[in-house]
């Protein structure tokens, strides 16, 4: 598998092809092409002495007569964990504030109304240890902990929608802890939260020794600029969480993900995409980007050698549009900022085309599904 050494597929792609093979190809790969955004060069400036790689793409709807445009601009971080495991709690937690608010200002340099995060953004991706302290130790209460503050500020002073994943410790239902996504609003006023559905158990993903699948169903936040849902990292494998998410009417859904390259690189590029094209809206996939060593070995009952590390995440945050297009990913081996300006009127442009909504036939798999997970079902297989 590709390390840091591989920057990215479409660096390889532009390297390697003609420009009219590039075209076609990128045609074939990503739809309609995205227009690339002219973004302040002092942006650039900022990213390249700060280190990170900044992109920009527009999604375009077609001009109606009774509605005006519903446009945004998002921003989607990955990043890599800037000190080692093994430094102090809240030494890691301080340099991630400072990286991601550095990161922030140049969103907001490039008019950027709502930002999103990676999974568990202010600690490293420790769930593979199964190893107690210290990680349990950046759990936060996502209410009113140190992260939640500290992005309250940013959204108050750049008139900002945060979407800010967490490990949350829950004081009020007996000390337990969830993976959160804490949303708060351009106001700076918590607008809720969102639990991460489904758990993984594969590999060293070894998360449910922390905490259990999210009890908070599929809310969808109406912000300013429009509603959004969190589907937090392996939520993107199963469709019927997207499709929660879009029934209760999210516009955008984001999936703040860590995931590694052994495991999910080659699905990465689809799942986003095809619950953008299922579901009549726009997805953003984030992913963190680096390896992450910890102090002690560990194995996973998978048969592997002890060792310290998870994998390479391998960053490739994009967006995708309900018409099935997408922008370009960020680097695999780089912190980045991804802005994206969409018009969600775009939705119900797709929605009347394609109707899948219309066509889906939902009371129909309702009442199949509640009889399969009935304990007396017997599959409705016919036999000869």
């Amino acid at each position: 598998m590709a390390g840091a050494g591989f920057e990215s597929l479409e660096r390889c792609l532009e390297k390697h092809l003609p420009l009219a093979d590039l075209q076609e190809v990128k045609r074939i790969l990503y739809g309609k092409e995205t227009r690339k955004l002219d973004l302040p060069s002092r942006a650039f400036e900022a990213a390249s002495k700060r280190d990170f790689e900044l992109q920009g793409y527009a999604f375009q709807a077609l001009t109606e007569q009774q509605r005006r445009p519903r446009t945004l601009r998002m921003g989607l971080v990955q990043n890599r964990t800037p000190l080692p495991a093994d430094t102090p709690v809240v030494k890691q937690v301080t340099a991630l504030h400072r990286r991601i608010e550095a990161i922030v200002e140049v969103a907001a340099m490039c008019g950027v109304n709502i930002i999103c995060f990676q999974e568990a953004w202010t600690m490293p991706f420790a769930f593979c240890t199964r190893e107690k302290l210290p990680w349990t130790e950046f759990a936060e209460s996502a209410e009113d902990g140190p992260t939640t503050k500290f992005c309250q500020e940013l959204a108050r002073k750049h008139d900002m929608v945060v979407v800010s994943p967490i490990l949350e410790r829950d004081t009020e239902h007996g000390d337990i802890l969830w993976n959160t996504a804490v949303v708060i609003s351009n106001s700076g006023a918590v607008l809720g939260k969102t639990r991460k559905n489904h758990i993984p158990r594969v590999g060293d993903f070894n998360e449910s020794t922390y905490y259990m699948e999210g009890n908070l169903g599929h809310p969808v936040f109406q912000t300013q600029f429009g509603r959004i849902a969190v589907n937090i990292c392996y939520g993107r494998h199963h469709p019927l969480n997207w499709l929660m998410y879009s029934i209760n009417g999210a516009e955008v859904i984001f999936n703040p993900s860590a995931t590694i390259g052994v495991l999910s690189e080659s699905l990465w590029p689809i799942e986003a995409r095809n619950a953008a094209i299922a579901n009549h809206c726009f997805t953003c996939a984030i992913n963190r980007v680096g390896e992450e060593f910890f102090p002690n070995e560990f194995t996973s009952g998978d048969g592997k050698k002890a060792h310290r590390d998870f994998g390479y995440f391998y960053g490739s945050s994009y967006v995708a549009a309900p018409d099935g297009s997408r922008t370009p990913g960020l680097s695999r081996n780089r912190d980045g900022l991804l802005v994206t300006e969409l018009d969600l009127n775009l939705c119900r442009q797709v929605n009347d085309i394609w109707g899948f909504k219309m066509t889906g036939r939902y009371e129909m798999y309702a009442r199949e599904l509640a009889e399969a997970v009935q304990p007396n079902y017997s599959p409705k297989i016919v036999k000869e």
